[in-house]
């Protein structure tokens, strides 16, 4: 089963989503913690605020940005934040859903993350 991702503003799903953790650094605009319906916030394991504003959603620099964050993932303050993950996702048999809140369903830290869930 592979990992799924789904903007935070979609409606929960009990029986499909798992084990729903919020990989935002920052927290998303209008949605209480209570409706967020949240099991973890890992804000420790989203992009560095530089790489996340440099980056600023431009499908043109996906591959560059993918790159970079997978080198932050790798290296930075995001290594143990990532290994606690990971652990999450094998505790629970992939049954997570990674939840971001940008608008581009396609070009996000989600979907790094969740390639690298996928493969382990």
């Amino acid at each position: 089963m592979p990992v799924k991702i789904k903007r935070i503003y979609d409606k929960e799903s009990t029986e499909n989503d798992g084990v729903r953790v919020l990989v935002d650094r920052v927290w998303p605009r209008g949605i209480s913690k209570e409706d967020a319906k949240l099991d973890h916030w890992m804000k420790e394991v989203g992009p560095s605020n530089d790489l996340r504003k440099w980056f600023g959603h431009d499908p043109d620099k996906y591959e560059e940005f993918k790159k970079k964050y997978k080198e932050e993932l790798e290296n930075g303050e995001q290594q143990e934040e990532l290994e606690k993950l990971k652990e999450i996702t094998k505790e629970h048999d992939k049954n997570v859903t990674l939840l971001f809140a940008a608008k581009d369903e396609e070009y996000n830290q989600a979907r790094v993350l969740k390639e690298i869930l996928d493969r382990q």
